[in-house]
C-alpha cells in the first residue's frame, strides 16, 4: 500500500498525459502531491524529508512548465529529485560521516561497516545515473517515450537494482545478538 500511495503522483500524471496532454499531466501532479502530503497531515502520520522535497520540486518545476507553458522543467524534475538524493547521501557519507542507507536499514540488518559504504556509494552512483539517464531520455526522445520512461523506465530500474542490492546485502548480513 505504501508504494502505491507513494507512486499516487505518478500514477495519476502517466493517466493525465495519456487523457490529455504534459500541461493537464503537471497540473494534476501538483494536486495530487499536494493532496498526498495533506492527506499525511489530516492523517496525523509523519511527512518525510523526501516527501517534502517531492513537494517542492514538482510545485516548483510543475509551476514553471504551466506558467511558462514549456515542458522542459517538467522534465528536469526527476532528474533534480535523482541529483538531490545523490547529493544527500554523499554529503552525509563524506561531508559528516554519517551514512543515511545504514541509518534507514541497519534496524533491519547487520553489515559490516565497509559494506554499508559500498552500499551507500551504489546508491550514490545508482541516483546520479538515473538522473543523466533521465535527461538523455527527455532530450533524445518524444514526450510520450519520456512519460512512459518516467513510470515504467524508472520504476523497473529501481526494482532491479533494489534487489541487486538485497542479493549483494544478503552476502554480508549478520546475525543480530539478542
Amino acid at each position: 500500500m505504501k508504494l502505491l500511495f507513494d507512486l499516487f503522483p505518478v500514477i495519476l500524471f502517466f493517466a493525465a498525459f495519456k487523457l490529455g496532454d504534459i500541461y493537464l499531466a503537471t497540473g494534476i501532479a501538483i494536486l495530487a502531491s499536494i493532496a498526498q502530503i495533506g492527506w499525511l497531515k489530516i492523517a496525523r502520520r509523519p511527512v518525510e524529508p523526501m516527501q517534502w522535497a517531492g513537494l517542492v520540486i514538482i510545485v516548483v518545476f510543475g509551476g514553471l512548465t504551466l506558467i511558462l507553458r514549456d515542458e522542459t522543467f517538467i522534465k528536469w524534475k526527476p532528474t533534480v529529485l535523482y541529483v538531490s538524493l545523490a547529493a544527500a547521501l554523499a554529503v552525509s557519507r563524506w561531508v559528516f560521516g554519517r551514512n543515511l542507507i545504514e541509518k534507514l536499514m541497519g534496524a533491519q540488518i547487520q553489515l559490516p561497516p565497509a559494506i554499508w559504504s559500498r552500499i551507500n556509494l551504489a546508491w550514490v552512483v545508482f541516483f546520479a545515473g538515473m538522473g543523466a539517464l533521465n535527461l538523455w531520455v527527455a532530450y533524445t526522445f518524444s514526450t510520450d517515450v519520456w512519460v512512459n520512461f518516467k513510470l515504467f523506465g524508472t520504476m523497473g530500474l529501481t526494482i532491479a537494482f533494489v534487489i541487486a542490492q538485497a542479493l549483494y546485502m544478503s552476502r554480508f548480513a549478520q546475525d543480530k545478538a539478542p
